[in-house]
């Protein structure tokens, strides 16, 4: 009798199970484009998957997405429509950030925003960029967003060792568990250092000084066994 006892389930878990699927329900669904490293697609591929969608009669938009102004990228980013950026002045300095409200009241099915790691520019709604993103989600506003394994928080030291970087913004563990989907987006490390050295991530001088820190091809093989 006290076995059975023991082995009826908690009410109040079974509350919060129910809260918790309830919620499921009014919530945007997370997809995470990750990288190894910077260049390796992630903005690209999250822009045709988005095109691609759009033609299936999605309606996705632009929250935020950084081109660096790489001609591919800025091609397709010119292909959907683009939701204004909260603009925010700090030391003469114009920062641009996602327009969180802007967005609530556009309600697409889904919203691209991109660097899911970055620090918000002081004055803006929240400090991180993905508490951002969990109110457009609550909103039952669907995102995609991209990220780097070494802004995973639990990634964050052992990266720093191999590549001796250190790295400040990261993301908990527990939000990117979150994420309803993980594209892993993957290139060789030859391929992605042909990129670099082609100025296809960063402009040619910070393309050479990348290559000999981050991007040596040794750390690349390293961080890409964490993806």
């Amino acid at each position: 009798m006290e076995r059975e006892e023991n082995e009826r389930p908690d009410p109040q878990d079974l509350l919060n199970l129910a809260e918790y699927e309830e919620r499921k329900k009014t919530r945007g669904s997370l997809i995470i484009y990750l990288g190894y490293a910077a260049g390796v697609g992630k903005t690209y591929s999250m822009l045709s998957d988005g095109i691609h969608s759009r033609e299936e009669g999605t309606d996705i938009v632009i929250g935020y997405v950084e081109t660096h102004n790489r001609p591919e990228t800025d091609a397709l980013a010119e292909r959907l429509e683009v939701i204004s950026s909260w603009i925010q002045q700090y030391r003469g300095i114009s920062l641009r950030e996602p327009d969180v409200d802007r967005i609530i009241q556009r309600k697409p099915d889904v919203v691209l925003i991109d660097e899911l790691a970055h620090t918000n520019a002081p004055g803006s709604r929240h400090t991180y960029r993905y508490q951002d993103i969990e109110d457009i989600l609550q909103a039952g506003i669907s995102v995609w967003t991209t990220l780097n394994i070494q802004h995973i928080e639990s990634l964050n030291e052992k990266v720093s060792l191999i590549t001796k970087v250190p790295i400040n913004e990261t993301v908990p563990d527990t939000f990117v568990a979150k994420a309803d989907e993980i594209r892993v987006i993957d290139i060789s490390p030859e391929g992605l250092i042909k990129r670099l050295l082609e100025g296809r991530v960063y402009v040619p001088d910070l393309a050479v000084q990348a290559v000999n820190r981050f991007f040596a091809k040794e750390n690349l093989l390293a961080l890409r066994q964490f993806s």
